[in-house]
């Protein structure tokens, strides 16, 4: 179960950017796209380290079979969804529907 890892690192990604989030951390672009970030990089951390010692490769193999390949796609999202988050709250709050 080499993928293992990564849901491991979804969970482990969740709890901390829904905690920080809750703060009032994912208000503007540039923290919203902090908080991702931060979330990409611990599911990538437990994701490929699990991945490496699951398929017993080095560790270069590990970024190249487990990181390397998404990161651009993951960079795209977290642009897209930083862009569009602090959009949805300002709607919420013109709707007096946030906290």
């Amino acid at each position: 179960m080499p993928s293992f890892g990564y849901i491991l690192g979804f969970i482990a990604a969740a709890l901390i950017v829904g905690r920080l989030s809750e703060s009032g951390a994912s208000r503007t672009i540039g923290k919203t796209a902090s908080l991702m970030v931060l979330g990409n990089v611990v599911i990538y951390a437990i994701g490929f380290t699990w991945l490496k010692f699951a398929l017993n490769v080095s560790w270069s193999e590990a970024l190249a079979l487990g990181l390397l390949p998404f990161i651009v796609g993951d960079l795209i999202k977290v642009l897209a969804a930083a862009g569009l988050l602090p959009l949805a709250w300002k709607g919420l709050d013109r709707l007096k529907l946030s906290r």
